[in-house]
């Protein structure tokens, strides 16, 4: 008996491929997602190292699943979000003034 492939039957490795770039991107979007509703509450500022760390390395987890995924139009938001985010990371803390 033959077996007809059909593209959306998972076969093997592919299964584990496809399930670690679900696991990839579900990362990303958390990180993101985390910052996003630290900043909302509070929990930190658009200037906190952390929020800035979450928010680009979420959005080059995304980046790279869309651009395996040749998804063009989340490769230009995905890699313009984490490039955004770096200027933030990279200025060095001013340490506060003596009053």
């Amino acid at each position: 008996m033959t077996s007809i492939y059909l593209p959306y039957q998972s076969h093997g490795s592919d299964v584990l491929s496809q399930l670690g770039y679900q696991v990839v991107s579900v990362a990303g979007a958390v990180m993101i997602l985390a910052g996003y509703a630290a900043l909302q509450r509070g929990a930190l500022t658009q200037e906190d190292r952390w929020f800035n760390l979450l928010n680009f390395v979420g959005s080059s987890l995304l980046a790279w699943i869309a651009i395996v995924d040749r998804r063009w139009g989340f490769i230009l938001l995905e890699v313009i979000w984490a490039l955004l985010s770096l200027p933030p990371l990279l200025r060095r803390k001013r340490s506060p003034e003596p009053r």
